[in-house]
C-alpha cells in the first residue's frame, strides 16, 4: 500500500521504516514558529523547565503579528518578551515591526518554507505552507517549547481526504472561492484531524496566492493539513531561494478516508455568511446585505495579487458614503509594491485606508473592531460570533474580488454589477 505526500513527509522526519494514519511518532522539525500570543507561553515554559539554549537559534521563527504594532501595554510587554528571547538566543528569524508582515504570508515570501519540510507554528492557520507542499500544521504552545528544546514534535499521523476539482474557473472566481465552496459542502468537522490534498485539473492552474488561501483555511474544516502536490508552478515560485527541497507526490495506491470530485466551471464567487466559514451561499444569492465595514488583507488575501484584484475595480470610483475600507498588505514587501504600482493610492483616493501589515481586525485585535450590530465583510478566515469585535456583531467572508465591489455599492455585490 502506497503513501499519501503527508505521510511520506511525516515519514521521513522520523527514523521509522513506516507509518500509519492514528499512529503517534515523534518527528523532526525543519521549523517552529511562535506569535506575539503564542510563542510568550512557549518561551515560559522553556525558563520554567530551566532550558539555556534553544536547539537551532536559525529553525525558530518568531513574528509578533497578531497586535502589533503594539495596540497597547499588554501586546507590547508581549511583543517585548519576544524579542528579548530573540536577543538572549540569537535568533536569526525575528521579525519586528518595519520588517514584519503576516506570519504565514512572510515566512513562504522570505523562503523559509519549502517543499517537503514539516513545519509547526503556534497558531492554526500554519496550514498555509500545504500550498507548497510541505507538511505545516498548528501546535499548542507547550509543543512549540518543546520544539524549542530538541526540534521535534509528537504528531498523530492524519488520514487523508482528497478533492479534486474539475473544469476551469471563471472571473472573479480563484481559490478562496474553491475553499469557501469545500467547507461549505462538508461542513466545519468535514476533515476533522485529516490532510486534506487539494488536486485536479483547476489546481494545476491556480496561481501560488491562490494556493496559499485554499491551503490556509483548511483548518476551517478541522483539517491538521492542506496539502497542494509542488509542480511548476511551485518550482517557479521557490527558484529564487538557494535552499534544497523535495517533491513528493501521493502513490497511485495510496489510501483515502473519502474522495471528493467536483466540477467547478460554473461555480461564482462564494460568500460565508454568519457565523459559520461553512455558511457558504453564491454571491448572487445575497441580496440587500448592507455593510458597514469592508476589510482585504490577511494570510489568507492580502498579498499582491489580492490588492492588484481589488485596485483595478476600485480605480476611479468613490466607496459608499459612511462605509469603511480597510486594506492591509500582508507584508512589508507587499505594502512597497503596492506603493510603487499605485495601489495604495487607489485606495486612499477611493476612501479607504491603507496600513502597515498587521493581523489586526481578523481576530477583533484592532485597527476596526467591530461595534454592536454591525456588519463586515472580510477577505479574512473566520467568521465566528465575536470574531471581529462585538458578539452582536456580523462578519461575512469573501474574496477580494467581490469586498472591493461591495465597497462602492455598500452591500454584498457580485463584481460584475460595477
Amino acid at each position: 500500500m502506497g503513501y499519501t505526500i503527508a505521510e511520506k513527509i511525516l515519514l521521513a522526519h522520523t527514523g521509522k521504516q513506516d507509518i500509519r494514519p492514528g499512529e503517534f511518532i515523534e518527528a523532526r522539525v525543519d521549523i517552529a514558529l511562535g506569535n506575539d500570543i503564542t510563542a510568550p507561553f512557549a518561551i515560559e515554559e522553556f525558563k520554567k523547565y530551566g532550558f539555556k539554549k534553544v536547539f537551532d537559534r536559525n529553525r525558530i521563527v518568531l513574528v509578533p503579528d497578531h497586535f502589533a504594532p503594539a495596540k497597547d501595554l499588554r501586546s507590547a510587554n508581549q511583543c517585548k518578551i519576544l524579542s528579548n528571547f530573540a536577543a538572549e538566543q540569537k535568533i536569526k528569524n525575528y521579525f519586528e515591526v518595519g520588517c514584519m508582515g503576516i506570519e504565514h504570508a512572510l515566512l513562504p515570501e522570505l523562503g523559509l518554507v519549502l517543499p517537503g519540510e514539516l513545519v509547526i507554528g503556534a497558531d492554526s492557520h500554519t496550514c498555509t505552507y500545504g500550498a507548497l507542499g510541505a507538511y505545516s500544521t498548528g501546535v499548542g504552545s507547550t509543543d512549540l517549547a518543546r520544539a524549542f528544546i530538541d526540534g521535534k514534535a509528537w504528531l498523530k499521523v492524519p488520514g487523508s481526504v482528497k478533492f479534486v476539482f474539475n473544469g476551469r474557473l471563471n472571473k472573479w472566481v480563484g481559490g478562496k472561492d474553491l475553499i469557501l465552496y469545500t467547507i461549505g459542502q462538508i461542513g466545519v468537522d468535514g476533515a476533522l484531524y485529516k490532510a486534506m490534498e487539494f488536486c485536479g485539473p483547476v489546481i494545476r492552474k491556480l496561481s501560488m496566492d491562490g494556493r496559499f488561501s485554499m491551503s490556509n483555511m483548511a483548518i476551517e474544516s478541522g483539517a491538521r493539513a492542506g496539502l497542494i502536490e509542488p509542480d511548476a508552478i511551485t518550482e517557479e515560485y521557490i527558484s529564487k531561494f538557494k535552499r534544497k527541497s523535495k517533491f513528493y507526490k501521493s502513490d497511485s495506491s495510496a489510501q483515502y478516508d473519502k474522495i471528493y470530485e467536483w466540477d467547478v466551471t460554473n461555480l461564482e464567487p462564494q460568500v460565508a455568511c454568519p457565523h459559520l466559514p461553512s455558511n457558504v451561499r453564491p454571491v448572487s444569492a445575497l441580496k440587500d446585505i448592507k455593510l458597514d465595514q469592508i476589510v482585504i488583507g490577511s494570510c489568507t488575501n492580502g498579498r499582491i495579487s489580492d490588492l492588484r484584484i481589488s485596485a483595478k475595480l476600485l480605480k476611479g470610483k468613490k466607496i459608499k458614503y459612511g462605509l469603511k475600507l480597510i486594506v492591509i498588505p500582508a507584508t512589508q514587501k507587499i505594502y512597497l509594491e503596492a506603493v510603487k504600482e499605485g495601489l495604495a493610492e487607489i485606495f486612499i483616493k477611493a476612501g479607504g485606508i491603507f496600513s502597515t501589515p498587521t493581523c489586526g481586525p481578523c481576530l477583533g485585535g484592532h485597527m476596526g473592531i467591530l461595534a454592536e450590530g454591525e456588519v463586515a465583510l472580510a477577505t479574512t478566515n473566520r467568521n465566528f460570533i465575536g470574531r471581529m469585535g462585538s458578539v452582536k456583531s456580523f462578519v461575512y467572508l469573501s474574496n477580494p474580488a467581490v469586498a472591493a465591489a461591495s465597497a462602492v455599492t455598500g452591500r454584498i455585490t457580485h463584481p460584475e454589477e460595477l
